[in-house]
């Protein structure tokens, strides 16, 4: 029985994938993307990103391995998740949980940062409130969802889709990818970075 979970897991996770590498517009958005990010970083903007339960674990992967090592050494780049447990619960308890996202772009976002805005299901009030105030603010948004035609994505500049049935982990499973390949081509314009498959050493 386990067995036959297993590989009806991967079988999903299998088609899931698949559905996303035939997405043309979906493969245009995440290029699109890569460029927007590298375009900002390299004008000396930040990536701010930002998102609930799982989805706020992407966007702290998403800012360490900006800030941090992807592949091959280069410069750090200037990412932040908005993740500060202090933050976060202050204004939870002060304001509301809908504001603990936009209430940091007040605070720290300038024209021509970058959002990265994570919600599965597009309808998070949190990430979509985060994603108003960054345009407010003439920063640019990226929304990174698992649903078409969302709340999120009509307060977005660019939104990768990526469709994945029923829950939210085939979702997530993608987004992690998205994410990564974000991050390539990131490395790409800014640092010629390669374009293997391969770490050259673990960072984790």
């Amino acid at each position: 029985m386990s067995g036959t979970i297993v590989r009806a897991a991967l079988a999903q996770a299998s088609t899931a994938l698949a559905a996303l590498m035939n997405d043309a517009l979906a493969l245009a958005a995440i290029e699109q993307a890569g460029e927007l990010l590298a375009c900002s970083l390299q004008a000396g903007g930040r990536v701010f990103s930002c998102g609930n339960g799982g989805s706020l674990c992407d966007a702290m992967h998403f800012a360490e391995e900006l800030t941090g090592r992807f592949r091959d050494d280069r410069p750090a780049y200037a990412a932040i998740a908005i993740a500060d447990a202090g933050h976060l619960s202050c204004v939870a308890n002060d304001f509301g949980y809908e504001q603990v996202f936009s209430r940091y772009l007040q605070a720290h976002g300038r024209a021509g940062d970058v959002l990265l805005a994570i919600s599965t299901s597009g309808a998070s009030a949190n990430v979509i409130a985060a994603a108003r105030e960054a345009r407010s603010r003439s920063m640019p948004v990226i929304a990174l969802t698992g649903r078409t035609a969302t709340e999120l994505s009509r307060h977005a500049d660019l939104t990768i889709c990526t469709p994945a049935g029923r829950y939210s982990d085939r979702v997530q499973e993608l987004h992690i990818k998205v994410i990564h390949i974000l991050i390539e081509l990131v490395e790409h314009h800014l640092a010629g970075g390669n374009t293997d498959h391969g770490r050259s050493a673990p960072s984790a």
